[in-house]
């Protein structure tokens, strides 16, 4: 079983507010959860972010693995390693690809 450290919307229509929870991989976004760890709150000024740091610590060493939103933000807490962002290779469009065919 793949656990994820990730956010559970709550709240109202356009007043989105997330608790911080511990999930099994395969359940939905807002289905059963393991353990709640914390509070998100994007809406406030500066954004309000409560957890458990012992308990947190303590699932990332059980092996649990943040999503990439938990990812930033922990980050930010300075608990994780920052990812580091891989730039964008530009595709090759259709007629790029026939230009290469003709030209071989």
């Amino acid at each position: 079983m793949t656990v994820r450290i990730r956010l559970k919307r709550r709240g109202r229509k356009k007043t989105p507010y997330y608790d911080l929870v511990v999930a099994d991989q395969r359940c939905a976004r807002d289905g059963a959860t393991i353990s709640i760890l914390g509070t998100y709150n994007p809406l406030t000024s500066p954004s309000e972010f409560n957890f458990d740091e012992e308990e947190v610590k303590a699932w990332l060493e059980k092996g649990a693995q943040p999503s990439d939103p938990v990812q930033r933000l922990l980050a930010d807490r300075g608990m994780v390693p920052k990812q580091n962002k891989v730039p964008r290779q530009p595709g090759v469009t259709k007629k790029q690809k026939k230009e290469q065919e003709n030209k071989d």
